[in-house]
């Protein structure tokens, strides 16, 4: 494997970083996961956009431009002979003093991995997720913005520690008010009555790129899509659930706190939406080669 650091390739054993680069001591930078699929790269501009928005939200200046890190990262993929891969793209504040103050890092990082995922088991896709709310709460507006796609993820890592612990694979968390937010890594949907809910970005969920892909296919079919505050009774009483991210693509749910979610497989608009996506995600994107 060939890892991009800072305009260098990199073999895998020596793609490292300094002990004393702030996203490692502080988790002090912002990141992005991107798909590859049959030579494309899919969604990579907006996957750039989001990264930069991250970025100015923390005052991090990204050393490359959008259409520089656009082309690194496909250079990355190319470097890599892949076709079909992730792609892990990381910006840290740099190489700085032990003491938090971002003022002693000088030079951010720029670090780019192209690479193979399985998030969640195969069998899961066919069969349907079992999911369980957890008791650690998603970050306030106000304290860490869920929007910011920061390396500080130890608040969804806890979560996830709670969802091991209760022997599923995945955990819905919720907001200081009640409502749900979103997993520890994907975003939420429900069906109920032929229409598709998802929790407000205002709620703590992220804004997902898979999220609004499935929205806008989801509205192409005719099928009326709104973003309000969910409870778990929500969750509960709908017809169909499935989770969305770059990774995990789309994930079916079947039983969330031990309630059985419709008829406890795969809903008819799930897979139909599942479907859409993929042939999407084949067609559509950035060329890697030629």
């Amino acid at each position: 494997m060939k890892v991009y650091i800072d305009g260098k390739y990199l073999d895998e054993r020596n793609a490292k970083v300094s002990v004393f680069d702030h996203g490692l001591l502080y988790g002090d930078g912002i990141f992005e996961g991107i798909r590859a699929y049959n030579g494309r790269v899919f969604k990579l501009k907006e996957h750039i956009d989001r990264l930069f928005s991250s970025a100015k939200a923390i005052l991090l200046e990204i050393p490359l431009s959008h259409a520089e890190l656009m082309k690194a990262t496909v250079a990355t993929i190319r470097a890599n002979k892949l076709r079909d891969c992730y792609v892990r793209l990381i910006i840290t504040r740099g190489i700085g003093t032990l003491g938090l103050n971002p003022r002693s890092c000088k030079k951010p990082s720029v670090i780019i991995i192209a690479g193979k995922i399985q998030v969640y088991p195969a069998e899961l896709y066919a069969r349907g997720m079992d999911i369980v709310t957890v008791p650690t709460t998603r970050n306030l507006h106000s304290a860490l913005n869920p929007a910011i796609k920061s390396l500080n993820y130890l608040n969804n890592i806890l979560a996830k520690i709670e969802a091991n612990n209760a022997g599923v694979e995945e955990a819905v968390m919720l907001n200081s008010e009640g409502f749900v937010a979103e997993c520890t890594a994907d975003n939420l949907f429900i069906i109920k009555d032929g229409k598709l809910f998802t929790p407000p970005l205002s709620a703590g969920a992220l804004y997902g790129i898979t999220r609004q892909t499935v929205m806008e296919l989801a509205e192409q079919n005719g099928v009326a899509v709104t973003e309000p505050n969910l409870t778990r009774y929500d969750l509960f009483n709908a017809d169909e659930c499935f989770l969305t991210g770059t990774g995990a693509e789309i994930m079916p749910v079947i039983k969330i706190d031990g309630r059985v979610i419709g008829t406890g497989k795969p809903g008819p608009l799930t897979q139909k939406l599942v479907a859409e996506y993929h042939a999407l995600t084949k067609v559509t994107g950035q060329p890697i080669y030629g």
